[in-house]
């Protein structure tokens, strides 16, 4: 349903966009300057193309997890530390009214976990080795009731439709500035010259660096909620406490890849010029929100 009605949403906007280019007669202003180029088939190839690469990587996210960290999925426990992950894994997405998610453990000295998955009722939530050698019982708790968290807000699948959306319009405004600048000013006449690809990949990588702030945003804000989440289901205290522990060790190396380091629950939180680009707040920020609700 998350799903039906995001698209439902996005499909809204590109039709009251396509509207609004018709209302404005951009083709024609466009026409008038030597531009021929149909935006309505434009903005949908985009979106075709924006949203199936989002999809494909949501679709794999839980075997590329798996790969890129070599986790081992816990299906017979080992010892009574990996029992008593798999019983508070079970308790925890009870209580939050998901799926039982797939349990793993990933070898890696830094304190970290995350959790993945196209559906919240087949997700895979997994933890790191340091995170359960170092933090005590309550406070690994709160990390896992924060990964539920994510799972049971569809954080995952809510990312990546974003993702889609912003790969649509970094796509269909790429190739339109690329398309006038070949036109207008190297005078194409024709099909497409070497400066219509030159520019159209320029103005990608530009726009696509803007609009990440768009995602990263909202990764930051889903952090705060499933940090409010796992406060209600592990208890406020344990969860603030599992965030000062993850700060106490904010200098040790995180190496989660690159594509899982928006689904970790620790990354460095920037307050400088980079702020807007990372996928975390400052842990301090987080402490505060759970500290003041």
């Amino acid at each position: 349903m998350r799903i039906l009605l995001f698209l439902a949403t996005n499909i809204a906007v590109m039709v009251l966009v396509s509207l609004v280019f018709n209302l404005l007669d951009l083709e024609g202003i466009l026409s008038t300057n030597g531009v021929d180029l149909n935006l309505n088939s434009l903005l949908i190839f985009c979106a075709l193309f924006g949203f199936l690469g989002s999809f494909v990587s949501l679709l794999a996210s839980k075997y590329m997890a798996k790969r890129g960290t070599r986790a081992r999925i816990i299906e017979t426990p080992r010892n009574h530390e990996e029992q008593w992950l798999l019983d508070t894994v079970k308790s925890l997405s009870q209580e939050a009214g998901i799926g039982m998610p797939e349990v793993g453990v990933f070898p890696s000295d830094a304190a970290n976990a995350f959790a993945t998955g196209w559906n919240r009722n087949n997700a895979l939530v997994a933890v790191s080795t340091g995170l359960m050698r170092r933090f005590e019982e309550g406070e690994l708790r709160a990390v896992l009731a924060h990964e539920i968290g994510h799972v049971a807000n569809g954080d995952m699948i809510t990312l990546t439709l974003i993702q889609g959306v912003v790969n649509t319009f970094v796509m269909f405004f790429a190739r339109i500035i690329g398309h006038t600048v070949d036109r207008v000013v190297f005078k194409t006449e024709r099909g497409y010259g070497i400066g219509y690809y030159v520019v159209t990949v320029v103005a990608q990588v530009v726009l696509g660096i803007l609009a990440s702030t768009v995602v990263m945003w909202f990764s930051r804000h889903r952090e705060f909620r499933a940090d409010a989440s796992g406060a209600q289901l592990a208890g406020s205290a344990s969860m603030i406490a599992a965030l000062q522990r993850l700060k106490a060790e904010q200098g040790l190396p995180d190496d989660l890849p690159g594509e899982l380091t928006a689904f970790g629950i620790r990354s460095g939180g920037g307050t400088g010029l980079d702020a807007p680009f990372r996928s975390h707040p400052p842990l301090d920020d987080r402490i505060r929100a759970l500290s003041n609700p």
